[in-house]
């Protein structure tokens, strides 16, 4: 993933999903922060631990049918 991750140290991300998110769904991630994102889409984001819990995190949007529309790491 990063330097700084393999060193241990957990790396931001922010995630742009299509649409808004139940609250019944978004209490699935209780390792991210939502907020309204543009044009009626929600922003998800907060501290990604490690290559697995990156890709754990992209098999439950998956798993809740929804979409990913952008993934970008915030600065530290």
């Amino acid at each position: 993933m990063t330097e700084h991750a393999e060193q241990g140290s957990t790396v931001r991300y922010e995630f742009l999903m299509h649409g808004t998110i139940s609250e019944t769904v978004l209490s699935a991630f209780p390792e991210l922060t939502s907020a309204k994102g543009p044009a009626g889409g929600t922003v998800l984001f907060g501290a990604v631990y490690d290559d697995s819990h990156l890709h754990g995190l992209l098999a439950r949007f998956q798993m809740f049918g929804l979409t990913l529309l952008e993934m970008r790491r915030l600065p530290d």
